[in-house]
């Protein structure tokens, strides 16, 4: 039985033009190396020196919280290219764990910076070089957070219910042009990360972190985690031949997600 997880979608995509932000490490580069294999030409960035060393793509340091870094990155991209045919905003933070009187302003102005303002950023200068190559994807990372309410942690659900606005009006705005405009909502994506929010709503519930996980995974159908590979894979297939048609849509890869505790 082949593994759906880990085996990359098998498409031709030689050629194509790839920015993707925080893209040398977790999902951003997972999503770099498949779209890579499948011959697109890849640049990323990320923030953190170690991650961006072990990276293998053509790459620069940008922090996404900087309105100006945000366009200096799709900018060096477009130079390094030649155009641009995909923008993937895949830059996110986790952001505080807390009730929201207890939410520090700078934690969320970085929430927010990061997680969706962002994507404002890269998409106001990655439009006129999509425009450019005569249309195009952009693809922005929600989560299942931005379909359900996610308790002690409103930043990043705000930010995420944002996101699907965001492409839902980018995606009529720009339909017209032959750029197509998706967002894909992650569920509970196995790693690190997922690790470290359990954690922190455990203790800020005072519960186990087994009882918190089993809580979460007995909320989606298949209770299970899914992985980077299937994040990747949606991607490929959306900027692939047979995502042709696929514009405006909130695309959950999160195993059926029902609700967030």
């Amino acid at each position: 039985m082949i593994d759906a997880c880990t085996t990359p979608l098998t498409v031709d995509l030689s050629g194509l033009r790839v920015a993707i932000s925080a893209g040398a490490g977790g999902i951003g580069r997972v999503m770099a190396d498949s779209f890579a294999a499948r011959g697109a030409k890849v640049f990323v960035c990320d923030v953190d020196p170690q991650i961006l060393a072990a990276c293998p793509h053509p790459h620069m340091t940008a922090d996404m919280a900087d309105a100006l870094a945000c366009e200096g990155f799709v900018n060096a991209a477009v130079a390094h290219l030649g155009g641009l045919d995909v923008m993937v905003n895949n830059a996110g933070i986790a952001g505080p764990t807390a009730r929201v009187e207890d939410v520090r302003t700078e934690d969320l102005e970085r929430t927010m910076a990061i997680d969706i303002e962002s994507f404002f950023h890269c998409a106001r200068r990655a439009v006129p070089a999509l425009r450019a190559s005569g249309g195009g994807a952009i693809i922005n990372l929600s989560s299942a957070a931005g379909r359900f309410g996610f308790p002690l942690r409103s930043p990043y659900a705000a930010a995420k219910w944002g996101v699907i606005g965001f492409t839902k009006s980018l995606a009529i705005e720009l339909g017209p042009e032959g750029i197509r405009v998706n967002a894909i909502l992650p569920g509970l994506v196995a790693g690190d990360r997922i690790r470290r929010v359990i954690e922190a709503k455990a203790q800020v519930e005072g519960v186990a972190f087994r009882d918190k996980e089993a809580e979460l995974l007995h909320a989606n159908s298949l209770r299970t985690y899914v992985t980077q590979h299937d994040i990747a894979n949606m991607a490929l297939y959306l900027c692939s031949p047979f995502g042709r048609s696929i514009s405006g849509q909130a695309l959950a890869i999160d195993g059926d997600m029902q609700f967030l505790a």
